[in-house]
């Protein structure tokens, strides 16, 4: 059943940019309620809260990055839920293609309006297992965290305000990490 515009939970995506901000306490339990809200409008879908946001003293641009898991044959159905919640597709330059989309939004929790990249990827792929483990190395090595905040930091001293360019540069560490890390 379509959610109605008004009741819409997802709100207007706005980029943040390239941006290093503290780490919010509150981020997690807003996640989670978004992700209540998500698997609520489509039970065959699997979320989980990965990136930054994810990690307890994890430095990042603030945004809720979400992992949208569909079964083989959904992804259709998977859009659909997101759009009905509010989620929209990027714009801009570069985004994903339809085939492994990116949505995104905002959400407003705790008096704050959190941005949201939802990534809509099979269950079973690769890239979404690289996306958990990275979030969970970052959560149990402490040294492995400061020197990826680090890292971002680096980025934007730099002089790199465009956040693709950003998360380009930064997905290099994150490649080198789990390379490094082979389970």
């Amino acid at each position: 059943m379509p959610v109605t515009a008004k009741e819409k939970p997802v709100g207007g995506y706005e980029n943040p940019g390239a941006v290093c901000v503290p780490s919010d306490p509150r981020a997690p339990e807003a996640a989670r309620k978004l992700i209540r809200i998500i698997t609520a409008r489509e039970p065959r879908l699997t979320v989980a809260h990965v990136g930054s946001s994810a990690v307890p003293d994890c430095a990042g641009k603030g945004t809720l990055d979400l992992l949208v898991l569909y079964a083989p044959g959904d992804l259709d159905a998977a859009k659909t839920a997101l759009a009905d919640l509010g989620f929209q597709k990027q714009t801009g330059r570069d985004p994903f293609p339809e085939e492994r989309p990116m949505r995104v939004g905002s959400f407003a929790f705790g008096g704050k309006r959190y941005p949201i990249h939802a990534h809509v990827i099979v269950r079973g792929a690769a890239e979404a297992g690289e996306l958990i483990r990275f979030r969970d190395l970052l959560r149990a090595d402490p040294d492995l965290r400061a020197a990826y905040v680090a890292r971002k930091r680096e980025i934007i001293r730099a002089g790199v305000a465009d956040s693709i360019e950003y998360s380009i540069i930064k997905g290099g560490f994150v490649r080198d990490v789990l390379d490094s890390k082979k389970p």
